[in-house]
């Protein structure tokens, strides 16, 4: 049950809503679980005042001057800009932008993805940047648009490109960026952890929006002192003119300039976070599974319960101890392991549970059945005894009455010995244990054995037992516990018969398949009762309002005899006219017939 939920959770954590949850986790996260970092970055946003106050987009070249020019008498660490200078626009401004460039000493231009290659800045432009151009490329992700990770590296056919956050970093600290072997990126001494199959992914460790403060153009020698010594980010931020728009885990909208600074302040304070390995998140998983197992297997109840409780606790916060140790493991598979599986164990334990209880109560409703059935089994012979006993003691009898009584104790303590040992039988035979004997007898020994213990019973109430035609046929079982069989039924048609009336006891041997069958004249049952009459204590109204004793366990010790002996018992019956039960077991070969004839008593 629990291998098959932690099948179950481990394969649902690859489908699209497992991973929209996973994604949600993470962003939660992320708000919670912020880093405490000093800002080493500052964005100088071309926004929609700077375009009102500027002439607009036309004059975005001389805007961008004017912007490096000042940000240039701040004294930056470096200065990376997010616009495209591509194409050449108005000579005067080219001219004018290339001398600023000039007087910037640590400059990173940026690049973009066409469909031929990569759109790089203009030569003239270039030839002044301490570094190639970093790619702008931000990936939304394609499951709900939200930028969570960047590529830091992009190759085309013949030419590769680092994140401009990356190679701003490269350029702030005067180190060139080198692959560190198998899959890591370095800066001087700090790697960073990006494998180059998947792209080299970073997470960005997005900071609230007002910890990198966003200088509009008009105000940068208002705030000059808020630049000096930072990374410098250039781009555009007003919606009119942005192309590049950034939905942050904060269900944040920012502009792309801003999330490459969020993106540089990730690679410059060092702390990166990596997803977990495909192993470890199959190790936790396994984990939950085990101890969700183990719990519902070795403790039951409320402590059980609170003991699950605690481990679903546990499967919500082991993504945030990850988390805390920069490890993004996946929440939704842990979760759904540890759900699966608890429920799992706790349903299997619930049935296991009802059916050691069931199983306890059928060995207790046994165990009283085969007290009440000795009980009433040996209140016969010990009366006979008891009775025979007194007489002897009381009365000066005569020798021959004597030696009959005597033999009469002997006869019913032997009796009683054979009801002890049957009921010891009885008892294997309800719980499984016993094995049958082996032994081949034939059908008409049992019939006359019990005739001649019955006779006595209906002789009081002037009852005829006839058999019919000569009982024919051998087989092979217990002998003691199928003539206990068959003596009840006898014992049965006498007890709910009225006086001087007859049964009938017949036999037909067909095709290997012995009957044997017991018809009396009583009270009969109708077919509601008939469908109960096999199960223990059940006794029918007109049994009960008969006045005979009995505990209604006889019948059921009857079937469960001849189930064992592969048989059956077939019952026809009328209320009022008597009823029918017949024994029908397999037979082997013939044996001499006998006849057997009770006269009218």
């Amino acid at each position: 049950m629990v291998a098959g939920c932690f099948a179950i959770g481990i394969s649902a954590g690859w489908t699209y809503p497992a991973k929209r949850i996973n994604n949600y986790a993470y962003d939660e996260l992320s708000t919670r679980v912020q880093p405490d970092w000093q800002t080493h970055s500052v964005v100088v946003a071309i926004d929609e005042r700077t375009f009102r106050e500027k002439g607009g987009m036309p004059n975005i070249r001389e805007i961008e001057s004017e912007a490096l020019d000042e940000i240039a008498l701040a004294k930056p660490a470096a200065v990376a800009t997010d616009i495209i200078l591509a194409d050449p626009v108005n000579p005067l401004q080219d001219t004018r932008l290339e001398a600023v460039l000039r007087s910037i000493p640590k400059l990173v231009l940026s690049c973009d993805i066409a469909a031929d290659g990569f759109e790089n800045p203009l030569k003239q432009f270039q030839a002044f940047a301490a570094a190639e151009p970093g790619h702008v490329e931000l990936v939304e992700n394609r499951l709900d648009g939200v930028t969570r990770q960047i590529p830091l590296e992009r190759i085309v056919p013949g030419e590769r490109r680092w994140a401009l956050s990356l190679q701003a970093l490269a350029v702030t600290r005067g180190q060139p960026i080198t692959e560190s072997p198998p899959d890591g990126i370095e800066v001087g001494n700090e790697t960073i952890p990006a494998p180059r199959s998947t792209g080299r992914p970073l997470y960005i460790r997005y900071l609230p929006q007002n910890m990198i403060p966003v200088i509009p153009v008009p105000d940068i020698s208002k705030r000059a002192a808020e630049i000096r010594g930072k990374t410098v980010f250039l781009g555009v931020t007003a919606l009119s003119a942005a192309r590049d728009r950034v939905v942050t885990p904060y269900n944040e909208t920012i502009s792309g300039v801003e999330g490459h600074a969020q993106a540089f302040e990730t690679l410059s304070h060092g702390e990166f976070l990596t997803d977990s390995r495909d192993d470890t998140l199959f190790l936790v998983c396994v984990g939950f599974a085990v101890a969700a197992g183990l719990i519902f297997r070795m403790l039951s109840g409320w402590l059980a319960y609170i003991l699950d409780a605690l481990l679903l606790a546990a499967a919500v916060y082991v993504p945030v101890l990850f988390f805390r140790h920069n490890v993004v493991l996946p929440a939704f598979g842990p979760i759904a392991v540890a759900w699966l599986c608890s429920a799992g164990a706790a349903t299997y334990q619930h049935f296991f549970v009802r059916r050691q209880l069931k199983r306890s109560e059928s060995e207790r409703s046994r165990y009283q059945q085969a007290i009440h059935w000795a009980a009433h089994e040996m209140r016969t012979p010990l009366t006979a005894i008891q009775g025979s006993s007194e007489i002897m003691a009381r009365y000066n009898l005569p020798d021959a009455k004597r030696t009959q009584l005597t033999e009469m104790i002997n006869s019913e303590s032997k009796r009683l010995a054979r009801i002890i040992q049957t009921f010891l039988d009885v008892e294997r035979l309800g719980a499984g244990e016993m094995e049958l004997k082996g032994e081949r007898f034939a059908a008409a020994e049992i019939v006359d054995a019990c005739m001649k213990r019955v006779a006595p019973l209906a002789d009081r109430k002037k009852i005829s037992i006839a058999v019919d035609n000569e009982i024919d046929g051998e087989f092979v079982g217990d002998r003691e516990l199928m003539e206990y069989a068959f003596y009840n039924l006898l014992t049965n048609a006498v007890k709910y018969s009225p006086a001087e009336t007859h049964i009938h006891v017949f036999s037909r041997l067909n095709e290997g398949e012995f009957r044997l069958a017991v018809r009396d004249q009583g009270i009969g049952m109708d077919a509601k009762e008939l469908k109960n009459i096999f199960k223990k204590f059940y006794r029918t109204r007109r049994a009960e309002a008969s006045g005979e004793a009995g505990t209604g366990i006889g019948l059921s010790i009857v079937e469960q005899i001849i189930t064992r002996h592969g048989g059956r018992i077939d019952v026809t019956s009328q209320p009022g006219k008597g009823s029918c039960f017949t024994i029908v077991i397999k037979a082997h070969h013939d044996s001499p017939s006998i006849r057997h004839q009770v006269a009218d008593r």
